[in-house]
Order: structure tokens, then sequence, then C-alpha cells
């Protein structure tokens, strides 16, 4: 039966600080991940993730889906044996539903002056 493969990862927070390292099947996929970051979070910090989809995960510059698996995620050139992955943590909180209103509502309204330019779309939202 074949050994399954572990991988040991941190996550890099906005700060420098770090959670982890941790060790992983290469099978786990990134919502696990990310449901670990949450319930592993540091006390004390300005921000901070309620769910695991408010969390994104980069690694190697790409932003890891959530289905994939810690394997699939693994950059295999450079790659030093036995080292530690580390994993850059973007926190991203939703909006509530009132403020990502609030926020259309506002672009909706803007006065309109009834110039144009010529980078700008004219449109009239009605008098």
């Amino acid at each position: 039966m074949p050994e399954e493969e572990l991988v040991d990862i941190k996550f890099r927070l906005y700060d420098g600080s770090d959670i982890g390292p941790f060790r992983y099947s290469a099978a786990a996929t990134v919502d696990m991940l990310k449901q670990r970051i949450v319930s592993d979070w540091p006390k004390g910090k300005t921000v901070i993730p309620k769910a695991a989809n408010e969390v994104k995960l980069i690694n190697s510059g790409k932003i890891l889906e959530n289905n994939k698996t810690v394997g699939q995620c693994k950059v295999p050139f450079g790659e030093i044996g036995g080292g530690v992955i580390i994993m850059h943590v973007v926190v991203q909180p939703s909006l509530s539903k009132n403020k990502a209103a609030a926020l259309v509502l506002g672009f909706v309204q803007l006065p309109f002056n009834g110039k144009c330019r010529g980078d700008l779309a004219c449109t009239s939202f009605g008098d």
C-alpha cells in the first residue's frame, strides 16, 4: 500500500505573521485549509475572517480554488523536498446586503449634469 503524501504548509498573513506550519494530506482541499485558517486565526488582529468564503489563498501568485487539493496546488519546479510551502492569506470580508445595496444605489444616484466627456458614455437615468 503506497504511503500517503504529506505536505507542510505555513500561512502568511497580511501583517507578516504566520499561522502554522501544519501538516496536511495531499488530498486535503483548499476549502479545508481555509476552514483551519478561520478556526486558528490569531486573536487581536484588526482584520478577522468570519467564514472560509472570506479567505483567499495565494500560492506562487495564483489564487487557489476551493475544490482543488493540496497536491494539485503544489508547484513542481523549484520545490525543495521536505520544505514548508508558504501560502499567502488575503481576507476579503463580504459586504452585508444593506452595505452592498447602499453602494449600488449611491452609484446610480450620482448627480448628472448633462455634460458629456469624451472618455465617458453619456447616460441619463431619467428626470
